[in-house]
């Protein structure tokens, strides 16, 4: 079910509903069951997958805090390889074997094995993670394996992060499901809040850049390198607007129920380091690389040497788990060498700072350093968001090329049945100037939320402002969505 769909506007207050007037004891059960209808919409097939997920997770988990140490190793690779080899099975199997047939095509060898038409179960990647860290969490000794089936059940399916996140830790999440929750009117209209802004950064501003997006990533060759450049700026917005709107509307649902998910971004695009920026940006998802493979492979507790192989392999690994392809492991191993080339240079950077007598602290430098970090991470935005290797370096190698044309061909901007058309674009005038509206629009609010939390400013203003407030967002909403239950980009993971 797409939070963004008609379907979800009836499940979420109906489920929301009779979760307040239940008894306690029979609300994870109930949860249980929406969630259950919640992803059975999409694929109701795939529940069985996810089952024998949760299944396989939950024995070992309670296999591993009865045994011995060394048999806990034992359980603890066996729960490993049995729950990634149903991931590797949905997601990957075609991807090595198309590799492997086209090594053996090479070498004029015969390679029988056929590609299998599979259809890849949605979040997959997502809840396997979050069993994952479950497993973890139990070998550590830094959760006790849960014995209520139901419980653990609700904590791989929980249905407002169940396809896209955040991954939650055991430890987190699995307490709150005993809580007794109250009805408590100001957290539901903070939570109602949350997703609002979520919708409105999925539908109005992501959905809306992704008709210009589309049109040209679908087609690079036909676009000359300054559209190329504003498609993926754009992409740039979109991809976060889509995925920060899918975090906020999951946050804010969970939220009005009185449970609390962790922050997903923290305004990512205004980091000034690439290391600041994964900070910032899927927090849930860049935490559990640091904490489950970065740092068990020697983190920075090493040499120089094998900490930057050890960022490399994280980041390579990153890219690789978003989607089964070459582009998201290229997307990868760039952000993978940005960050190993800042730690390289940073001592070179800092003598020339010195040398030049900068101030740091002023706003122009902090301004170069986000743009220039912001300038890194759209370069990488082109190999995820392209189609393929091909097409991804021939929007890089073509970006920064036929600028002569551009500006051509904003002088053929035309008057036509008081339409103003971009020739180099073919798009209308209007749905060009309301995107870059809405992009300045959002870094404004972002901007402000630097300083203020923009929820508590409106609750205090008075009953008047606040329902104003609270109709004109709606009625924006409504005139400036894009609707047709457009999917969520990262759903595909």
């Amino acid at each position: 079910m797409l939070f963004n769909s008609l379907s979800f506007l009836v499940f979420f207050p109906v489920l929301t509903f009779l979760y307040f007037i239940v008894k306690h004891e029979y609300r994870s059960f109930l949860l249980l069951m929406g969630s259950c209808i919640f992803y059975m919409w999409f694929v109701p097939e795939y529940i069985l997958i996810l089952a024998v997920v949760i299944i396989i997770d939950y024995t070992m988990g309670i296999l591993i805090e009865k045994s011995s140490y060394s048999r806990k190793k034992w359980y603890l690779v066996l729960s490993i390889l049995s729950t990634c080899s149903v991931l590797f099975a949905f997601k990957y199997f075609n991807f090595f074997n198309a590799n492997f047939g086209k090594i053996a095509n090479f070498f004029d060898l015969n390679y029988p094995i056929q590609v299998v038409n599979i259809l890849l179960p949605i979040g997959l990647s997502f809840h396997t993670f979050q069993s994952l860290a479950y497993i973890i969490e139990v070998y550590r000794g830094n959760q006790k394996a849960e014995k209520n089936f139901c419980i653990y059940s609700l904590y791989v399916m929980f249905y407002p992060q169940l396809v896209a996140g955040p991954i939650e830790r055991p430890q987190n999440l699995l307490p709150q499901f005993y809580e007794k929750k109250y009805f408590d009117y100001y957290r539901v209209v903070d939570g109602l809040k949350i997703m609002g802004w979520g919708f409105f950064k999925k539908v109005v501003i992501a959905d809306r850049l992704a008709i210009i997006v589309n049109q040209v990533y679908d087609n690079p060759t036909n676009h000359s390198g300054p559209v190329l450049l504003i498609a993926t700026i754009f992409f740039a917005f979109q991809i976060y607007c889509d995925f920060s709107g899918y975090s906020s509307i999951a946050i804010g649902a969970a939220k009005v129920m009185g449970f609390n998910l962790m922050e997903n971004f923290n305004r990512p695009y205004f980091s000034k380091s690439i290391s600041e920026f994964w900070r910032r940006w899927h927090i849930s998802l860049s935490t559990w690389f640091k904490d489950y493979l970065y740092i068990p492979l020697g983190g920075n507790k090493c040499s120089k040497l094998r900490m930057y192989f050890n960022l490399m392999l994280t980041f390579l690994i990153s890219g690789l788990w978003h989607g089964a392809n070459w582009t998201y492991v290229v997307w990868g191993g760039l952000n993978g060498f940005y960050l190993v080339f800042s730690l390289i240079s940073s001592e070179f950077r800092n003598y020339i700072i010195q040398i030049l007598n900068l101030n740091t602290n002023r706003f122009y430098f902090k301004f170069l350093q986000i743009i220039t970090t912001f300038s890194l991470i759209c370069f990488a935005w082109i190999f995820f968001r392209a189609r393929n290797i091909h097409e991804g370096l021939y929007i890089a190698e073509n970006i920064f090329s036929d600028w002569p044309v551009f500006f051509r061909s904003i002088k053929e901007i035309k008057f036509e049945s008081n339409i103003f058309e971009i020739n180099f674009l073919g798009l209308n005038y209007l749905s060009l100037l309301t995107s870059c509206f809405l992009i300045v629009f959002l870094i404004i609010i972002s901007y402000i939320q630097r300083t203020y939390r923009i929820r508590e400013l409106i609750s205090q203003k008075s009953f008047f402002i606040r329902w104003f407030l609270y109709y004109a967002f709606i009625i924006s909403l409504i005139l400036f969505g894009v609707y047709g239950e457009n999917q969520f980009i990262y759903f595909q993971f």
